[in-house]
């Protein structure tokens, strides 16, 4: 389960020109916080197979490796929820055919936002960070941000999870030998400030950590929300999958029994790949 040894990624204008051959329907991932792109690794060749065109681009300046993100955590600092939106909107405006997005965490807000512009054919958010509107704060969540959170100056600071607040964060659901496996393979640090912009979303008019859920080019949208998730309990995926009812697209919520924050990267991701397949052979 190495994340690090795989072959070197692609450069973004790589893998854009590569899916832009391929004439098929792109798929776009986008990894939240205290992951890399190399979290999507298992799941990109699930996608090929399926017959799309996987794209694993990373938040701007990522590194390549949780070796070199933890040996140089200063390049995560001051991201913000509309940086990296903008981010991964240019490159969607750089592919030929319009992409499914999938994001989990703060990537699941990432994905909305991108889908509420009307960039995207179909979308699926995993345990998504709340936004502007969601209103429940349930503790868990609020223990699991409490790393960021405590100290004011982490909004421009990157901020690291010790082994203990990764275990509640986001591997409750696993025993702890594999809690352990996850915590080397593939925490490395986090930019502080989309944490700080979720948390005040709800008091802050101009924030970036809104969506449009109204907007009729959303196209077809699936939550997919861990039972036993901490970090994004099933009361945030119920308040976010309430709001984008509204919209005239297709709106599904999938519960996945028995996971918690780390189910796209533990031992059971392969059901939560299948699931969203499922879901982009229906609607993309």
């Amino acid at each position: 389960m190495d994340a690090s040894a795989h072959p070197m990624h692609l450069t973004d204008a790589e893998q854009v020109d590569r899916a832009n051959e391929t004439g098929k329907t792109p798929v776009v991932f986008i990894h939240g916080l205290w992951l890399l792109p190399s979290s999507w690794d298992r799941w990109g060749p699930v996608f090929e197979s399926a017959g799309y065109a996987p794209l694993c681009p990373g938040w701007p300046d990522d590194p390549d490796t949780t070796e070199e993100a933890n040996a140089h955590p200063e390049v995560f600092a001051n991201k913000t929820v509309g940086q990296v939106a903008d981010h991964y909107a240019a490159l969607i405006g750089k592919l030929t055919r319009k992409p499914a997005v999938i994001g989990h965490s703060f990537g699941g807000l990432i994905a909305q936002i991108l889908a509420g512009r009307g960039l995207s054919a179909a979308t699926i958010s995993i345990d998504s960070a709340p936004f502007r509107g969601v209103l429940p704060l349930p503790i868990s969540a609020l223990r699991s941000a409490a790393a960021v959170l405590a100290n004011p100056a982490n909004r421009h600071r990157a901020v690291p999870l010790t082994y203990e607040q990764f275990r509640f964060a986001f591997a409750n659901a696993v025993d702890e030998v594999e809690a352990k496996e996850l915590y080397e393979v593939f925490a490395v640090p986090a930019p502080g400030a989309p944490v700080f912009q979720a948390a005040a979303a709800n008091l802050n008019p101009w924030t970036e950590a809104k969506v449009d859920t109204e907007n009729p080019d959303r196209g077809p949208l699936l939550i997919i929300s861990g039972e036993n998730d901490h970090t994004s309990p099933r009361a945030i995926n119920d308040a976010i999958f309430n709001k984008q009812l509204r919209n005239t697209g297709v709106t599904q919520f999938a519960e996945i029994a028995h996971r918690g924050h780390s189910l796209t990267i533990d031992s059971g991701w392969r059901e939560v790949a299948d699931t969203s397949v499922a879901f982009l052979k229906r609607f993309a």
